[in-house]
């Protein structure tokens, strides 16, 4: 027998876009993480689907909210063991900021936004949460923004889909969120054990109220620009046009 179909309706005024790590060591070929999800980013075009969902998102009028990953140096002083992966990254070494109150030697490192997501990132209106610190939103403000704009269903994806994805997804699902997956907007990595966006499009669809391709959420998000309860969004849609 197959799962049932949710049938998660995006309404106006309740609906945001969340991003996860849109950053340039995991998605800039010249990132110190690039070489971990570039495999599964050319199966589906991964980059190319992060920037159609921001900018479908922006012609929409849907808030975006974007959750960086940030290490300072006075992170280098955890004395807790880390796992597997945060190893990894201490190892690369990705996401390194000299501090949380100054952006020297920010622009156009691994920590920073890649060039042509810019425009959506920086426009202003994009909120940039505070960095997440392992894998999901238990250590930034995400749930915090979200209700206070009076969000109740999101649109996810981001590059590491089997890790901080996930883990931002479960902890909306747990704070009783309706949240969809764009699957061919996120990647993953392999190991000895498999196929690790196979691995989390496997748990979405188990647990995410939808699971979409890219083309299925723009026309979504295009339906939700066009509504007449949402003038906003018919703005923004008049200047992208």
């Amino acid at each position: 027998m197959g799962l049932p179909n949710p049938g998660m309706i995006l309404e106006p005024g309740r609906t945001a876009l969340v991003l996860t790590d849109l950053q340039n060591d995991f998605l800039n070929p010249g990132g110190n993480g690039w070489a971990l999800f570039a495999d599964s980013y050319a199966k589906t075009g991964t980059v190319e689907n992060l920037e159609r969902l921001l900018k479908g998102a922006k012609a929409a009028g849907l808030p975006v909210l974007i959750s960086p990953h940030y290490y300072y140096p006075t992170d280098k002083h955890w004395t807790a063991p880390g796992s597997a992966t945060e190893l990894l990254m201490a190892r690369l070494p990705v996401f390194q900021r000299q501090g949380p109150l100054t952006l020297e030697g920010f622009a156009g490192s691994g920590a920073d936004f890649p060039e042509q997501f810019k425009p959506y990132i920086l426009d202003g209106e994009t909120v940039i949460l505070s960095p997440h610190k392992v894998y999901s939103s238990s250590t930034n403000d995400l749930v915090l923004q979200l209700r206070k704009r009076r969000i109740e269903q999101v649109v996810m994806a981001g590059p590491a889909g089997n890790l901080c994805v996930e883990a931002h997804f479960r902890d909306l699902l747990e704070c009783g969120f309706e949240v969809a997956i764009v699957r061919d907007a996120i990647g993953g990595t392999s190991n000895e054990e498999g196929d690790g966006v196979q691995a989390a499009l496997v748990n979405f669809r188990f647990l995410a109220h939808a699971l979409w391709t890219t083309e299925e959420a723009l026309a979504k998000f295009a339906d939700l620009g066009m509504d007449p309860k949402c003038p906003e969004a018919l703005t923004h849609q008049k200047l992208a046009s």
